[in-house]
């Protein structure tokens, strides 16, 4: 009896991996499956049906970057008739955050728009973007990402076999904290911080004291279920339909950092666009970018008033004399990059602080 209760056991043991197999079987088809309908069909080089381009991203459909791209979706198709669809693929739903870049480089997805940080991974000299400070106010993005520079960065891509359309909005980073206030740069001392996949972002919180751990945007909420990190520095717009509030109410309005997005196409899908067709994409690129510059704007200051509606929420605004002391603590950031990449960038951003 003994030996046929462990043959059952046994039994039944094999029945439930057998399910669980078949389940992450299932999984890995549909996936894939997904996958495969979104890569470039060659039957588009002549052109004679509707263009299709797959647009993918990280974050949800209500924030900044996740309206623009709607917008943009909504400009292409009316400037070509229906001719050019833009189909959005929003929450990592497609390719994660980590996955992205390389998918666009293959040719199985034909548009993203990945953080300044990611793009540094690829072009050192982005580091520029991630440097704490170096944006005053919205007048100084808008110059930036629509001017000469904006062209030049966008520019560095072209070597990479990604064509470069616009630099992107979501809006200035503030610094949050788990279970007190952030103020004065001693009080990051021996804490966590998430941040994202950025030498000079790590190099920034070391300066503080502080630990950076790089977590991908897809994997915050869960990680902040888990107590996994102490503190992090993120837009009030993320903060704020992320739910990232929740676990970490003590918000510093530091508007010390800038959190954008380099919208890139993939070149080779891009060259084998009729001429005509380029175009009206330019124009609508162009429209959507300036929307974009709008809405995050409006969005972080219409979502830090209903932060401020939040009970649970403890927000506190830096005085210019702690800004400084910020300021003066992070200034070896700037010394370094123009030690690396020398000061042609830099100086021409700050250009627009005179």
């Amino acid at each position: 009896m003994k030996m046929v209760w462990i043959m059952r056991k046994r039994w039944k043991l094999w029945g439930i991996f057998l399910i669980i197999g078949i389940g992450l079987v299932v999984w890995a088809v549909n996936r894939q499956t997904t996958r495969e309908r979104v890569v470039y069909d060659d039957e588009q080089k002549g052109l004679q049906n509707q263009i299709i381009i797959y647009f993918s991203h990280v974050v949800a459909e209500n924030t900044p970057k996740g309206l623009a791209a709607q917008k943009f979706a909504e400009l292409v198709e009316q400037k070509t008739n229906g001719r050019v669809k833009v189909e959005v693929f929003a929450n990592g739903s497609l390719y994660s955050d980590g996955e992205e870049l390389d998918a666009l480089m293959r040719g199985d997805v034909q548009m993203i728009a990945p953080s300044f940080s990611k793009v540094t991974e690829l072009i050192p000299e982005w580091q520029v973007l991630d440097l704490p400070f170096l944006f005053h106010d919205d007048d100084d993005i808008r110059r930036v990402f629509t001017g000469k520079v904006g062209d030049e960065l966008l520019g560095m891509l072209e070597e990479k076999g990604i064509k470069g359309l616009a630099l992107w909005s979501n809006g200035f980073k503030q610094m949050m904290g788990t279970t007190r206030p952030l103020i004065e740069p001693d009080d990051f001392r021996g804490l966590r911080f998430r941040i994202m996949p950025s030498e000079v972002i790590d190099k920034q919180f070391r300066l503080l004291g502080g630990e950076p751990v790089a977590v991908s945007f897809d994997h915050i909420y869960r990680a902040l279920e888990r107590h996994e990190f102490d503190g992090q520095e993120n837009t009030i717009s993320n903060i704020y339909s992320k739910g990232f509030y929740k676990f970490q109410p003590y918000i510093t309005i530091s508007n010390h950092g800038y959190l954008g997005y380099a919208v890139m196409m993939n070149q080779s899908f891009w060259d084998r666009l009729p001429k005509d067709i380029q175009q009206k994409i330019t124009e609508a690129m162009a429209e959507a970018t300036q929307w974009n510059l709008r809405q995050s704007k409006a969005q972080n200051e219409r979502e830090l008033q209903q932060l401020k509606q939040q009970k649970s929420v403890h927000l506190y605004l830096l005085s210019e004399m702690e800004r400084k002391r910020w300021e003066q603590k992070l200034a070896p950031l700037y010394e370094e990059f123009a030690r690396q990449f020398g000061s042609k960038l830099l100086n021409e951003i700050k250009e627009f602080h005179e």
